[in-house]
């Protein structure tokens, strides 16, 4: 199959074109040509431009496209609207925080999006990302109909991760000692290895399926996860649990300082425990967690010593937040 991917050489779209061309299928790369630029040598085609200006260079035929950095429903209708004829298949990348809330423990793919009160605006914060987004997969719909592919990952994770949100976890646990950690081991996280990801929607796409799928893993105990962080790494990591309480006390925020890991309130009840049962039916195949952590811990050891980085706690205030903990 000919597959065009917007973006592609940031961390999902990368593993995207790994699953592609191991499986035999030619890839061609629309971006800006600002990450990455050398990666994957020739061995894909590249057309460099801005999807906002330079859609005109798509002259190409493809089986399917693969949008992985849509954002405002605007860039991602003008894309929709000059591929309608030059594709066969529109996959969006779009993610759960599209949907309305997380009230509901067990949210499927049925369940009401989000919504804002203008549309047009293009600037993402915390209220806007997901209603975007689902305005980005409307647009999608409204061009390709039913020809459309919309994926709904939730955190994902695994290696060339820029957000640290996963890699902070098995990082800080291998270098040991002492480790604070949220609120409980049978708190929840939901997270998806990105190339199963990968692997997923280009096995859809060579299907030809259509339709809006959830994509993350079932729900992961914390305790779980930090102790498979500490097999792997072989580490001496004593865990610290700290109640919400304290957490809150403290301003040490869900999501940023503790990544992975929401309080489980009634508000966000849902958010660890959305349903993928779909995606499974559909082929979604879940590698090993022991897997995942080994490859982002290999990875994660090749970067430069002054990395700074985007989630978790910095030593120091880790340390000072650790005197305190009971």
């Amino acid at each position: 199959m000919k597959i065009l991917i917007i973006g592609g050489t940031r961390f999902l779209g990368r593993h995207l074109v790994n699953s592609a061309r191991a499986r035999g299928h030619e890839i061609t790369l629309f971006n800006r040509g600002m990450t990455n630029p050398d990666l994957f040598g020739n061995y894909v085609e590249k057309i460099e431009g801005d999807r906002e200006k330079d859609l005109d260079q798509l002259s190409g035929q493809w089986d399917a496209v693969i949008d992985t950095c849509g954002y405002f429903p605007r860039i991602v209708r003008m894309s929709a609207e000059a591929l309608k004829d030059k594709v066969e298949k529109y996959v969006f990348i779009s993610s759960i925080s599209a949907y309305a809330d997380f009230k509901k423990v067990g949210i499927n793919e049925i369940y009401p999006v989000g919504r804002i009160e203008d549309e047009t605006m293009e600037e993402i914060t915390g209220e806007s990302y997901g209603p975007l987004k689902a305005l980005c997969e409307k647009a999608v719909q409204d061009v390709f109909g039913i020809g459309s592919l919309i994926i709904r990952p939730g955190l994902i994770v695994g290696p060339h991760d820029p957000t640290d949100r996963f890699t902070y976890w098995p990082v800080r646990i291998a270098h040991g000692g002492d480790v604070l950690v949220p609120d409980s081991p049978a708190a929840l996280t939901q997270i998806i290895d990105a190339r199963d990801l990968s692997d997923f929607i280009i096995r859809l796409v060579e299907q030809n399926i259509s339709g809006v799928f959830n994509a993350t893993g079932e729900p992961l105990p914390l305790g779980t996860l930090f102790e498979t962080c500490k097999q792997v790494s072989g580490s001496d990591a004593n865990f610290k649990w700290a109640s919400v309480q304290f957490l809150n006390e403290n301003n040490v925020a869900p999501w940023s300082d503790m990544p992975a890991w929401l309080p489980d309130t009634d508000e966000e009840k849902g958010f660890a425990r959305v349903d993928v049962s779909k995606a499974m039916h559909a082929g979604l195949v879940i590698s090993p967690l022991t897997e995942t952590i080994k490859d982002t811990l290999a990875w994660a050891f090749e970067i430069p010593a002054d990395h700074e980085w985007k989630a978790g706690l910095n030593a120091e205030r880790e340390l000072e937040l650790l005197k305190h903990v009971q």
